[in-house]
């Protein structure tokens, strides 16, 4: 039998074994290591503190969940929670390890699914969640997805693709993406469910004499280290990993926080233990206790002080000093007949003849000219101390703005068309309140700015700034001085005198495409503007594909990327992705990088980036606008959530007007739709080369615009109506919905998202 399946064995839920305490039992550890009186400590080799008790019903945790079923027909013996059948392996302060599990799926030499097997844990209703800090969902494998999701009750979900071609891309401990890829999780999640989703476009027959089987698992990411193809080709890899890397949960008493707890005279925090808020959302807290104590916060009398002056390496006491404890503290001081603080640090405790002896110099004139030489000193010091002072600031600075790509943008001959201080950006956003937060993304957050003059400004300010974070700042600020178009949003300038760099963008005030076609009631959205904002769009694509003074590819165009200002008038942004291309290159190989359910598939396969990427992308907004759906969505059918292959299977079956948004069917003509929808098709070919120019694209929907607003266009109601009324008989192809359009309940990115949903590599070759 797998050991995968030992999560779902009910005989591991045993009766209690009686368990004798002996006399060691509370008196092995003085810290937290204490179990309840009367009480055993240990179940095999796991040590059992309280709150945790060992034995159901014996009374000795503080609760029914931190009960611990000690299951002696092991030996040793193990501890499982009690309301479960997870192995615990080891309980600290704050924490529990657990036994982990892991999923896999297998294939056959060409390529087919074998076997597979889905994890999944449950921590409903319990006070323990999966550690988000300590814990990272890995993948490893080759041409694989793999997905944590939860189970209910949450809206949270991640994932992670692996790609290699051959065992030699693969390398030792690097988790990257190649062989191996890793994702942090959700704070606060409690079930979670992970699985392989299919990848239609990845050859497994390429790979599978080296990759047989592919395997996924939530663990302690410090336990976990990669042995590169080694583990793509380990029999025992699920045994291995399992008894290695333990998954980490994060428990806290109770779901009411400090101050519920006090008042409902709950408060399980005793003498000297301050109480702790827990910050996952679920309430609850921890008790700890105060500096200079010790013992086990939770049992009576609490807090034990600890006394310093019984080991040396507790205190700063010298030698020939007194030391006198004092609760949470100590003193240290010198006996009679010396003089000195008494600490070892600053000069201990001297004999006072001593200083006498040194005292039979005259005293008035050795303190004059001590004071005076005291008054120099000060000024000197002073003068020194602000003029250190200022120095370093420079350096700080001047390392910054090194730090920050300073030098690149030098080599580059790249010159931003304003360089703010820090000052200036600071006081323009209060200090970068919260209030003033636009949006937020996975690398940083985007502030709403007021500059002198009450101009409105958009300010990115990065969270941390890595050596590949600098290359996709540097690259953005290249491209971005290089574009002057009005459909494209204008960097107005930068700050890179700062821990980390800021850019500085004209303000758009109407936030995403994403949010407007997804949001319900958008009264503005008719099939007209819908013409003109995929136009704009276009324009703007055409523009840095063709008149640009250098080719620009952007490889991330998605709706939450398309911004619409005051007069709803698109303005493509975020261009950190973006490269330049020489005027004689039609391709480039870079390392794969984009969003799912917009990403290229023909740059996917063959990591070829060229600018037909481009229009496979603008072809899913395309779609977008035509449907008002997401381009992924795993809450829809099996057949229906990669929308491009949706959409082509519905025009096929001649029922595209089945799956358009009520808005678009009602507002558009027959002609102008079949027109849209054909242009779309040929946007999503498969081979780049049979696609349109983002100019031809562009061409076209300007063609339809104008259509919309011809003379004869007049008639296009009359053509409507007869439209709806055929539509309102039993024929497939015109079998629209008119019920009200229901939004996704999802969450929409703000105005400005900074790549959250990005989840290929980017650290890569540009």
């Amino acid at each position: 039998m797998s050991p995968l399946v030992l999560l779902g064995l009910s005989w591991l839920l045993l009766a209690q074994p009686t368990l004798v305490p002996t006399a060691a039992t509370n008196t092995t550890a003085s810290g937290f290591m204490k179990s309840k009186p009367g009480c055993p400590l240990k179940c095999g080799d796991l040590t059992v503190p309280y709150p945790f008790g060992i034995g159901v019903g014996s009374g000795c945790s503080i609760g029914d969940f931190f009960e611990v079923n000690c299951n002696t027909s092991f030996n040793p013996p193990k501890a499982f929670i009690s309301t479960g059948n997870l192995e615990i392996l080891h309980i600290s302060d704050s924490q529990l390890r657990i036994k982990n599990t892991v999923a896999y799926v297998c294939y056959n030499q060409s390529g087919g699914l074998d076997q597979s097997y889905t994890a999944w844990t449950d921590l409903a209703d319990s006070p323990f969640t999966f550690s988000d800090t300590a814990n990272k969902f890995t993948i490893i494998g080759c041409n694989d997805v793999a997905l944590i999701t939860p189970l209910q009750g949450q809206n949270f979900s991640s994932g992670c693709v692996s790609i290699c071609t051959k065992m030699e891309d693969v390398f030792d401990r690097f988790c990257m993406g190649i062989g191996c890829c890793q994702t942090s999780i959700h704070k606060g999640l409690k079930v979670y469910k992970a699985t392989f989703t299919f990848l239609e476009i990845a050859n497994r027959s390429n790979v599978s004499t080296f990759n047989p089987c592919s395997y996924s698992f939530l663990g302690e990411e410090e336990s976990f280290e990669f042995r590169g193809s080694t583990d793509l080709l380990d029999p025992d890899f699920i045994k291995r990993t399992e008894e290695s890397v333990p998954l980490v949960l994060d428990w806290v008493i109770g779901n009411q926080n400090c101050t519920q707890a006090e008042k409902s005279n709950t408060l399980a925090c005793q003498k000297n233990a301050p109480c702790i808020d827990s910050d996952i959302g679920y309430g609850g807290y921890l008790c700890s206790c105060k500096e200079g104590f010790q013992g086990n916060p939770y049992l009576t009398p609490g807090c034990q002080d600890i006394n310093e002056c019984n080991d040396s390496n507790l205190n700063d006491c010298a030698v020939n000093a007194i030391c006198k404890n004092s609760p949470g503290s100590y003193d240290c001081s010198c006996p009679e007949g010396y003089y000195g603080d008494g600490t070892k640090y600053q000069g201990g405790c001297n004999i006072k003849e001593a200083a006498a002896e040194a005292s039979q110099f005259p005293v008035i004139k050795f303190f004059l000219g001590l004071s005076f030489g005291l008054l120099g000193l000060f000024i000197c010091a002073t003068w020194l101390h602000f003029g250190f002072k200022r120095r370093k600031l420079i350096k700080l600075r001047e390392k910054f703005f090194q730090q920050n790509g300073g030098h690149l943008l030098s080599v580059a001959n790249v010159e931003p068309s304003k360089i703010f201080t820090a000052e200036e950006l600071e006081k323009a956003t209060s200090n970068f309140s919260a209030d003033r937060v636009l949006g937020r993304g996975g690398y940083g957050v985007v502030y709403k700015g007021i500059l002198p003059g009450n101009h409105l400004v958009a300010i990115k300010k990065s969270r941390i700034m890595d050596e590949g974070q600098i290359e996709q700042f540097i690259n953005e600020v290249v491209i971005l001085t290089q574009i002057n178009h009005r459909n494209v949003v204008k960097l107005l300038g930068c700050c890179l005198e700062t821990e980390v760099p800021l850019l500085v963008y004209e303000y758009v005030s109407n936030g995403t495409l994403l949010h407007h076609i997804h949001k319900s009631g958008i009264s503005w959205l008719s099939w007209e503007n819908r013409l003109r904002i995929a136009s704009e769009v276009a324009g703007a694509l055409a523009y840095l594909h063709s008149a640009a003074s250098m080719p620009i590819i952007h490889r991330d165009i998605k709706s939450p990327n398309i911004l619409l200002d005051d007069n709803y008038i698109a303005k493509v942004s975020d261009f950190g992705a973006s490269r330049l291309m020489s005027l004689d290159q039609t391709q480039v190989s870079t390392l794969v990088q984009g969003t799912l359910g917009y990403l290229d598939p023909e740059y996917f396969r063959t990591s070829h980036l060229t600018e037909k990427s481009d229009v496979y992308s603008f072809g899913i907004v395309l779609i977008e606008l035509l449907t008002g759906k997401r381009p992924i969505c795993f809450e829809r059918p099996q057949e229906e959530r990669n929308l491009a292959t949706y959409f082509i299977m519905s025009m096929k079956e001649n029922r595209l007007f089945q799956i358009l948004e009520h808005h678009v069917v009602r507002e558009g003509s027959l002609e102008q739709l079949q027109t849209f929808a054909e242009l779309v098709r040929r946007c999503l070919r498969m081979k780049g080369e049979e696609r349109p120019t983002m100019k031809e694209v562009a061409m076209e929907l300007e063609g339809l615009r104008k259509f919309t607003k011809h003379p004869w266009a007049n008639h296009h109601q009359q053509y409507h109506q007869e439209t709806m009324s055929l539509m309102s008989e039993s024929s497939d192809l015109y079998a629209v919905p008119l019920s009200p359009y229901n939004a996704s309940t999802a969450e929409i990115s703000g105005p400005y998202s900074l790549g959250s949903n990005t989840i290929f590599p980017t650290n890569g070759p540009r």
